[in-house]
C-alpha cells in the first residue's frame, strides 16, 4: 500500500457539506487542502455503477488536474426494502429540473417509495449509509477505504444539522438522526478513538490506520 508522503492534497468534491466534513476529519492531521470547487475543476461524469468506481473517477480527475494527491468520497444511502436504492444514485434522487438539488424532495421520494412497499415498521426500513474514500495520485495509482453504518429510515425527517439525507437516517442504537447531531456527535471519532459512528468517519479511520494519513 502506497504511503502518502505529502500533507498537501486536493479534496475532490464540489459538495459544500461533504467538503466541510472531510476538512473536519483531516484537520487534526495537519493536511493543507483545497477543494476541486475552489480550484474551479470541472466535475467529472460519475459513470460508475459502484461507490468505488465513482470515488476513483473523482479522485483521479482532481489528481491529474492538480498534479497533487487527491482525496474523494462517494457515498450514498442503501435501503434494503428498495433493493439497495437509491445507492450510487443517492444524489440523483435530489436533482431538480433546473439542475439544482432538493433533498427535502429526495427524502419525500424515499418515504413514498417505502410506503409503496408497505414498509412501515423499523425492521422493514433498515438501511445503511456507505462511504468510499479514494486517494489518488497523478500517476493513476489509487487506494480505497470503505465505511458503513447501519440504521433505519425515520419519518418525518428530524433535525437541521448535517446535509443531504441526514434528517432521515437514525443509526442503530441511537434515538436521534444524523440531522439532530453535531458534526462531532455524527462522526463519533477523533484521533485515538477506538470507534467511529458515521460512514465517512469509519472510512476515514481506516484511511488513517493504514498509515497513509498518520
Amino acid at each position: 500500500m502506497r504511503k502518502l508522503e505529502t500533507r498537501t492534497i486536493v479534496v475532490a468534491s464540489h459538495n459544500a457539506g461533504k467538503i466541510r466534513e472531510i476538512a473536519d476529519l483531516i484537520g487534526p492531521f495537519g493536511f493543507s487542502a483545497k477543494s476541486a470547487a475552489e480550484l474551479n475543476f470541472i466535475e467529472p461524469d460519475e459513470t460508475g455503477t459502484t461507490f468505488e468506481e465513482n470515488a476513483a473517477i473523482k479522485a483521479l480527475a482532481s489528481a491529474k488536474a492538480s498534479g497533487l494527491p487527491a482525496l474523494s468520497d462517494d457515498s450514498g444511502l442503501v435501503i434494503d426494502a428498495l433493493d439497495g436504492a437509491p445507492g450510487v444514485y443517492t444524489a440523483n434522487w435530489a436533482e431538480t429540473a433546473d439542475g439544482t438539488r432538493d433533498f427535502t424532495m429526495a427524502m419525500q421520494k424515499v418515504q413514498d417509495a417505502l410506503t409503496d412497499k408497505g414498509a412501515t415498521s423499523a425492521d422493514q426500513r433498515r438501511a445503511r449509509f456507505v462511504s468510499v474514500l479514494c486517494l489518488a495520485w497523478p500517476d493513476g495509482h489509487t487506494e480505497l477505504f470503505r465505511g458503513e453504518v447501519e440504521g433505519t429510515i425515520a419519518w418525518p425527517p428530524r433535525g437541521t444539522e448535517g446535509f443531504g439525507y441526514d434528517p432521515l437516517f437514525q443509526p442503530l442504537g441511537y434515538d436521534t438522526t444524523f440531522g439532530e447531531m453535531s458534526g462531532d456527535e455524527k462522526h463519533g471519532w477523533k484521533p485515538g478513538d477506538a470507534e467511529a459512528l458515521s460512514h465517512r468517519a469509519r472510512a476515514f479511520k481506516i484511511f488513517i490506520e493504514t498509515g497513509l494519513g498518520g
